[in-house]
């Protein structure tokens, strides 16, 4: 027989923390299909990989993946998506001539630009109810648990 205070019930499922920032990202990127991809023939992975390359062109692949959190094959096929419709371009890396540099080409750019301010518009919509501090304090915590996870990169899953 166990004394003392009783542990406190382990929260639901649908409470974990981890749960709901898996759940916040799957909503805000579900629309994405019906508002942008149809549209532009465009896949999630492929306009992750061009937000990326939009705002640091000539990052590596290696990069992209470590920078969208995508695994180097869905970076992959994301890359050989852009390139095959003439959105990408690669360079080979003037200091080592096994990887390329990537660089969005002129219609890639194009698209670029009028795709990333219908992702402005949207995430102008997620965080219309968010006050500022709040909105800091966020982005903050994301970062930090960018950080700690990217540490972690190799480490098992746990929750």
């Amino acid at each position: 027989m166990t004394t003392g205070a009783a542990a406190a019930p382990a929260p639901a499922e649908e409470d974990m923390v981890f749960l709901k920032l898996v759940r916040v990202v799957n909503l805000t990127a579900r629309p994405f299909q019906q508002r942008v991809g149809r549209q532009h023939q465009l896949t999630l992975n492929e306009w992750r990989a061009m937000a990326v390359l939009g705002g640091r062109p000539g990052l590596t692949a290696t990069q992209v993946a470590d920078l969208t959190g995508l695994d180097k094959m869905a970076v992959s096929r994301a890359l050989a998506g852009l390139q095959s419709a003439k959105r990408l371009h690669r360079h080979e890396d003037p200091t080592d001539q096994r990887r390329s540099r990537l660089y969005l080409s002129s219609v890639g750019k194009a698209l670029y630009a009028e795709v990333v301010v219908q992702a402005r518009e949207r995430e102008a919509e997620l965080f219309a109810g968010v006050a500022a501090e709040e909105l800091q304090r966020l982005n903050a915590t994301l970062d930090k648990l960018i950080a700690s996870v990217a540490g972690n990169a190799g480490a098992p899953v746990s929750g």
